[in-house]
């Protein structure tokens, strides 16, 4: 029986998301546990989720050591063992998929990291998974940095749904937005079904508040520690208005009248890094209809567990929001500079953890080359 807190959450129009994925997770039904027990309808992966899964315990060692047989390199061996779990994971979807007309049922894999500064290579390395994985219910997920942006509405342009990831700052969520309605736009020049296409701007959360709240401390006044730990959820409710400002208007209105979907909010980074901050904070304070939250196990379990879902708490907030953001600049934070910060910081990390991923599976590879 799902726990109230999460039944509540997803009868509040929230899609609950999982960010993890593992061969562990798929064959010891722990996967498909979450989706019948704990109102799971999706899932996010990226480079450091499989870093993780693939230096851990023994599950890829049989499909390894078949591709080291067939001569594949460590780039073929990432490919296959990760698009493998995707796949898989998409099938266990499927009737979530069908049940909610393509909306929810999604599981999304990301373009190699390394490629983030490079448009041309972007786009094309989406179109090779969505051929890999070769599922209805996948969605590709690129980076929202600047050279991302040509990519998403070339992607979506060939009837790809798409996952915009790491997107911090509400000004680049509205080019996010407006490559998404380009992106229709071009498929449907493209003799697309717009009705196919799906898309999730991922705004990732608690990042905000750990650098904001750094900045603060080290400003030290009293005026500065009074908006320690508010920066994060203000920032999401302004992107929230950004969302129904640009998908109420006449550019999208002649889309959605050829069945075009909107491009839904999504919450990431929501597991809580501050240990004074409470661990269900990103969940219970972003609660609307029509977005998706996307968590860590740790904090699925907590908002299982102890979770106060009281319904939107989201719609309306936006003056309160921009004050917030007046109150930190007018305090000394240099609030562009974070965000340029932050979306490095993201990249750079995520380039790390496919060089770990790489490292990794060169190991496995030589281990079963014995």
């Amino acid at each position: 029986m799902t726990a109230k807190p999460l039944a509540d959450l997803s009868a509040a129009g929230v899609s609950i998301w999982l960010d993890d994925l593992s061969r562990e997770r798929l064959d010891s039904g722990n996967l498909a546990g979450l989706i019948a027990d704990k109102a799971v309808v999706g899932v996010t992966t990226n480079p450091t989720i499989f870093a993780g899964a693939l230096s851990k315990g023994d599950a890829y060692d049989a499909q390894v050591r078949e591709l080291a047989a067939r001569g594949a390199d460590t780039e073929a061996v990432v490919r296959e063992t990760t698009t493998t779990d995707v796949r898989n994971a998409c099938d266990l979807f499927r009737d979530v998929y069908a049940k909610s007309n393509g909306v929810d049922g999604r599981v999304s894999i990301e373009v190699d990291p390394r490629l983030a500064k490079d448009t041309d290579k972007t786009a094309a390395e989406a179109l090779d998974l969505w051929k890999a994985v070769d599922r209805p219910n996948l969605m590709v997920k690129i980076p929202g940095t600047v050279e991302g942006l040509p990519a998403i509405t070339k992607t979506l342009g060939e009837g790809v749904s798409v996952n915009v990831t790491l997107i911090f700052s509400t000004e680049r969520y509205r080019a996010v937005m407006d490559a998404y309605l380009a992106g229709l736009e071009l498929a449907k020049s493209n003799g697309h079904d717009l009705r196919t296409i799906h898309s999730v701007a991922s705004f990732f959360v608690s990042r905000v508040d750990s650098e904001i709240d750094k900045r603060l401390s080290a400003i030290g006044t009293d005026e500065a520690k009074s908006l320690l730990g508010k920066a994060a959820i203000a920032n999401a409710v302004l992107a929230y208005a950004a969302y129904q400002e640009v998908f109420s208007g006449p550019r999208w209105e002649a889309l959605a009248a050829d069945g075009a979907n909107a491009q839904r909010p999504l919450w990431a980074s929501t597991g809580v890094k501050d240990p004074n901050y409470s661990d269900t904070r990103y969940v219970d304070q972003l609660v609307v209809d029509g977005v998706v939250n996307t968590m860590p196990e740790k904090t699925l379990d907590a908002v299982a567990d102890h979770g106060q879902i009281t319904g939107d708490t989201v719609t309306g907030k936006a003056d309160e929001a921009q004050a917030v953001f007046d109150a930190i600049a007018a305090a000394g934070v240099d609030v562009t500079d974070v965000f340029v910060t932050l979306e490095t910081e993201g990249v750079d990390k995520f380039e790390k953890s496919w060089a770990e991923l790489l490292e990794t599976v060169t190991g496995q590879l030589e281990k079963a080359k014995g």
